[in-house]
């Protein structure tokens, strides 16, 4: 893609620094300016000195629809490189870091492809204008914007899941019921969970494996329209009453299966089947004495990790579990 800009752009107000003896500049445009003057250089690009993904079009809607959330969405920075072709003119001697940006040429757009992308369509579906923050390095070599691209997208990790659900804890009745089992003290998972995904030999379950398995135990039923408070305190009876019943294999999750994964998501999806088949409607409460009773039933699954179960992993794992833990509570 051609860097050449059909006429010079204008940015008021930026401001020169050094970063690592980099000349940097750090400002502001306009959303429509921001579209249009940057590239990417994607991977295929014909001087082999590319290295962009091909845009992803969901990614970008994705974001699109979160601008549209109004005043809380906000975003970080895009990184440029002005490759030398931008030139700083100071206001003046006594402001000699604050003045004129002139874009010559296109910048090179280093990370924020997908915001862009995102501003774009929103802007074109609603007609408005967003004011967004910049920042350029005056000059890297072909050599030194690769490298820097390869440390945001691998060296700086995300987050993580787990600790996104918790932040996102009070917007989120799953995230909010998952923090809950890993907090309270009443929980049987108060002495297993981990809210930001670190695992350990005690706290083998994280925040997000707990979001997915009430996911499970509640999806395509009428338990999914329960306010919060409900499906926590049903989550506590279900699993409380496995601890309880089964003491030993909850205890140990390195001689036993129960708690790993695999096991706790085909109990979420057996769970789903057998609350289901005994919730008193009037009440909004399981037949709690019918489940425990039926519950007993689980002492016919080998649970021991030396056992078959040792083969089950992952999401089929958990589905095939669960099927023999049904077959099992029937009986």
């Amino acid at each position: 893609m051609s860097n050449n800009l059909p006429s010079n752009i204008a940015i008021e107000n930026v401001i020169q620094s050094k970063m690592r003896g980099r000349v940097a500049y750090q400002g502001f445009v306009s959303s429509q300016v921001a579209v249009n003057f940057s590239y990417s250089k994607l991977y295929n690009d014909s001087s082999g000195k590319g290295y962009q993904r091909l845009i992803n079009r969901k990614r970008c809607e994705d974001f699109a629809d979160y601008l549209s959330q109004g005043e809380d969405s906000l975003y970080t920075p895009i990184l440029l490189n002005a490759a030398g072709n931008w030139e700083f003119h100071a206001y003046d001697k006594h402001r000699p870091n604050v003045g004129r940006l002139i874009c010559k040429k296109k910048g090179t757009l280093m990370d924020g492809q997908h915001r862009l992308g995102g501003i774009e369509k929103y802007i074109n579906d609603t007609a408005s204008t967003l004011i967004i923050p910049f920042l350029a390095f005056h000059y890297l070599d072909e050599d030194e914007e690769i490298k820097l691209f390869d440390v945001i997208n691998t060296k700086a990790k995300g987050i993580g899941t787990s600790l996104s659900r918790y932040l996102n804890r009070n917007n989120d009745d799953l995230s909010w019921v998952a923090t809950n089992l890993i907090l309270k003290p009443e929980s049987p998972f108060f002495s297993k969970g981990t809210l930001t995904g670190n695992r350990s030999k005690e706290k083998n379950i994280t925040l997000q494996n707990l979001y997915n398995m009430v996911k499970l135990l509640t999806k395509k039923s009428n338990l999914e329209k329960l306010p919060k408070e409900k499906k926590l305190n049903l989550c506590l009876f279900y699993f409380n009453t496995i601890k309880e019943l089964f003491p030993e294999q909850w205890a140990d999750n390195k001689l036993y299966r129960m708690t790993h994964i695999t096991g706790l998501n085909a109990l979420a999806i057996a769970g789903n089947q057998v609350i289901n088949e005994n919730y008193l409607t009037k009440s909004q409460q399981p037949d709690s004495s019918k489940i425990a009773k039926t519950l007993l039933n689980l002492k016919e699954i080998d649970w021991l990790a030396s056992g078959d179960l040792k083969y089950l992993k992952g999401a089929a794992g958990s589905k095939i579990l669960a099927k023999d833990i049904i077959n099992c509570l029937k009986s």
